[in-house]
């Protein structure tokens, strides 16, 4: 596991997005062999997706021949609910970049089959030959994607129901009333997530700190999902000072250090 501890959540974004660019480029992908990408939506990449735009306005990366799945969707809005992750995905990312609609994946919490639903989308990643690099984020109770705590590690994607702490956090986006936030999402699963050849999850902020914590030093846990990225052989945490508040010092030391020469975002252009 490797953790880039950044300043503040703006080089945080930076470098996220950077290394994401450089790994796109290095994939040189095609029609024949796109990139395959997994994207989350909340407060936490927004940054990470502004400079992504950026470098693609810049012409510094192209997204015409990636492939992108979304972590999840709520079940019961509409694709044009304001609320929708669908529509969080085209405002704040897709209608700035030059993906192809065709190649954009997001699960239908709107369809007859949820079960079903949940099913094809994970044929649809497998016949791309699997996600290459998952980008994600994690909750103030370490859950990744809706995969609550006590979720399956060997979880796939498949309807959750929400827990109440992740109803009321969620409330922000609904006005503050619990009555109009779904109950229900569909979401990849813990192993969809882990089965990536790359994952990478940022943490910013002091109330992500204990999250932080299990994630590194934590025993793997079904109780702190985001602790399965230990056992993953290409897993890195970008995080910000302020979410390294509960970590030991000699942890955060060591990652300080030997993440040093690796810390530096304008070098990641060059």
């Amino acid at each position: 596991m490797r953790v880039i501890i950044q300043n503040d959540y703006e080089n945080l974004s930076l470098w996220a997005a950077r290394y994401i660019a450089n790994r796109i480029k290095a994939f040189n992908p095609s029609k024949d062999r796109p990139f395959v990408l997994g994207l989350p939506t909340g407060s936490s990449p927004l940054g990470t997706y502004a400079e992504l735009i950026r470098l693609n306005k810049e012409g510094y990366v192209s997204f015409a021949d990636v492939v992108t799945f979304n972590m999840d969707e709520y079940v019961g809005l509409q694709r044009d609910h304001e609320q929708s992750y669908y529509t969080f995905m085209w405002k704040n990312f897709f209608d700035h970049i030059d993906i192809k609609a065709e190649n954009v994946h997001i699960l239908n919490g709107m369809a007859d089959d949820l079960q079903g639903e949940c099913a094809a989308y994970e044929q649809a990643i497998a016949s791309y030959g699997g996600i290459e690099l998952f980008l994600g984020g994690i909750g103030s109770d370490g859950h990744i994607a809706f995969n609550e705590p006590f979720s399956s590690l060997n979880s796939r994607t498949r309807v959750k129901s929400l827990t109440y702490d992740t109803k009321v956090m969620n409330s922000r986006f609904f006005d503050y009333d619990l009555n109009k936030v779904p109950s229900q999402a569909l979401t990849v699963g813990v192993k969809t997530v882990t089965d990536s050849r790359e994952v990478m999850v940022l943490v910013n902020g002091h109330a992500k700190a204990r999250a932080l914590q299990a994630t590194i030093e934590g025993g793997v846990s079904q109780s702190w999902t985001c602790s399965a990225l230990q056992l993953h052989p290409k897993a890195i945490i970008v995080c910000d000072e302020a979410a390294c508040g509960e970590l030991k010092v000699d942890t955060y030391k060591y990652f300080k250090d030997i993440e040093g020469s690796n810390l530096g975002v304008a070098a990641m252009l060059q």
